[in-house]
């Protein structure tokens, strides 16, 4: 039995997905169970089961994890992550999972100059000192996040601060491969796994590509670190420590010049989703506002 920590998001439904379709028995965790999980209520597809669990709720993992040989654990970024997935770490460790695949960040390092990163990185050094069995899938920008800059979109313009720095791009549904592959192949499982899609895409190159998808002239407007970590707190509501990632990793995009590899065409024998494919699949989206 697997189980699959955030199942209703993008990564873990991806995920979810995947294992069905190798006919992997799998649990969805959900902290809203009475709400159908996309991709599991078709006619044809195989029964899956879904129980309720909380990272904040010990109680709801221990019981959740009962029976289970291993884990998919991706958790939302947040202030509290180190602190919520350490402890299901631990309590996987007491309730006899063998092994978990973790989704981490690319520059997770002690002195990451991101500080979920560093959050990651500790997570990380706690799950190798658990001395479970473990897989960490470190992706680079998710492709469905891009479609929270519609809104933005609709007004012609794209807001960041990357100048012309190129961003590596992977669509999750192929991370979710790569996860399905470590929680079933024994020769991928162990490992440690950075992610990309096939070319890195800088953010006035996007623009030009959403330009010729939605029929309207899209430009790049570059800021300063300030100014975009303001704007993202005052007019897309963000928090001030996710404005403050969100400028963080496009700095980082800087420092670090970001180029795509080979790695998921190595584990899975076929080539990444391209970012055009994914922005023509949304291209209603980017229409709708």
């Amino acid at each position: 039995m697997i189980v699959v920590m955030g199942a209703t998001g993008a990564t873990g439904n991806a995920l979810l997905r995947s294992l069905l379709a190798l006919g992997t028995p799998v649990r969805a965790l959900t902290r809203t169970p009475h709400r159908p999980i996309p991709g599991t209520t078709g006619a044809h597809q195989p029964p899956v089961e879904v129980q309720y669990a909380d990272a904040t709720d010990p109680h709801s993992l221990r019981t959740a994890f009962k029976g289970a040989g291993q884990l998919f654990l991706a958790m939302a970024n947040s202030p509290a992550q180190v602190e919520l997935e350490t402890r299901v770490i631990d309590i996987a460790a007491h309730t006899g999972i063998g092994h978990i695949v973790k989704i981490s960040a690319p520059a997770a390092e002690p002195d990451s100059p991101v500080a979920i990163s560093r959050g990651h990185h500790a997570v990380e050094e706690h799950l190798r000192a658990s001395g479970l069995s473990h897989t960490v899938l470190r992706p680079y920008a998710f492709m469905q996040n891009l479609l929270r800059l519609a809104p933005t979109v609709a007004q012609g313009v794209i807001l960041g601060t990357m100048g012309d720095a190129p961003c590596n791009y992977i669509d999750c549904r192929d991370i979710g491969d790569v996860a399905a592959a470590a929680l079933t192949r024994p020769d991928i499982a162990g490992g440690t796994y950075a992610l990309t899609g096939p070319e890195a895409v800088a953010y006035p190159e996007l623009a030009s590509r959403l330009s010729t998808l939605t029929g309207n002239q899209i430009r790049y407007v570059n800021l300063t670190p300030d100014e975009l970590r303001a704007n993202l707190i005052h007019h897309a509501r963000m928090p001030s420590w996710l404005a403050e990632h969100v400028t963080e990793i496009q700095q980082l995009a800087i420092a670090r010049p970001e180029t795509p590899n080979t790695t998921v065409t190595d584990i899975l024998g076929r080539l990444p989703r391209t970012l055009d494919a994914f922005l023509h699949e949304q291209h209603a989206h980017f229409r709708r506002y």
